[in-house]
């Protein structure tokens, strides 16, 4: 897609959900959108190649959980893979601190050149399962917002967040159309953790019949010290 044209789409896009993007992070998106195609060629990061269906699918759908993200300070993006929502979210809040986390070392790499390449400031990039993540107090219920995308049943995802969220804090989970059944059985695991669901908003991305779900959850007491437990049991054993 010719450049002035990729820009144009996603500015006209991104003022649909509410989100200003300048000139620089349209720029920054563009090249973004470029390495992602070229590394896709080497290792698996996207099914999605179009590059409106990019825009449209990783970019503005990340973008549309930016107004949960106004009062943090940091945030963190569990699983975060090609680096959504994280990357997406960083260019239009240059002076938050983010921190990008993903099991597989490879989409560290491509994150690593993102960051070089984009000049991401203040943005930590760790190899790491959130299991084993969590039992560093560094991060431990330290974190304003985390937030997740495409990652895992969400009985299971709020094991994973949950525990680095600090009191008062958000957890955002980020989910399709078909939720409902999810969240029922999810709310005993939300509960154990420490969390109460606040608010779940559906959206629709524009232009579009792509509905979305944005399952907020308030930290409301600290996660249990046995929580998470060890790699693999919570896919597992769903609390």
């Amino acid at each position: 897609m010719e450049k002035s044209k990729f820009i144009d789409d996603l500015i006209n896009k991104a003022k649909q959900i509410s989100v200003e993007i300048t000139e620089k992070g349209a720029n920054m998106f563009y090249e973004y959108d470029k390495l992602l195609l070229d590394w896709n060629e080497k290792i698996n990061l996207t099914a999605i190649t179009d590059e409106r269906e990019i825009i449209l699918k990783h970019f503005i759908d990340s973008l549309t959980i930016n107004r949960y993200i106004e009062n943090a300070d940091n945030v963190m993006d569990i699983g975060t893979g090609a680096g959504f929502p994280g990357v997406p979210l960083k260019i239009v809040n240059e002076n938050k601190r983010f921190i990008l986390v993903d099991a597989l070392n490879k989409r560290v790499n491509f994150l690593e050149e993102i960051k070089k390449v984009l000049n991401l400031k203040n943005l930590d990039l760790i190899h790491s399962r959130s299991e084993d993540l969590a039992k560093n107090l560094m991060y431990r219920e330290n974190i304003d917002v985390v937030t997740s995308r495409a990652v895992a049943n969400l009985r299971v995802l709020v094991e994973y967040m949950l525990p680095f969220i600090k009191l008062n804090g958000l957890c955002i989970c980020m989910k399709g159309p078909n939720s409902k059944e999810e969240i029922i059985e999810a709310e005993n695991a939300i509960k154990i953790l420490g969390g109460k669901i606040e608010n779940i908003d559906k959206i629709i991305l524009p232009e579009s019949e792509i509905e979305r779900n944005i399952i907020i959850i308030r930290k409301l007491s600290n996660t249990p010290n046995k929580y998470p437990r060890k790699a693999g049991t919570a896919s597992k054993q769903p609390l």
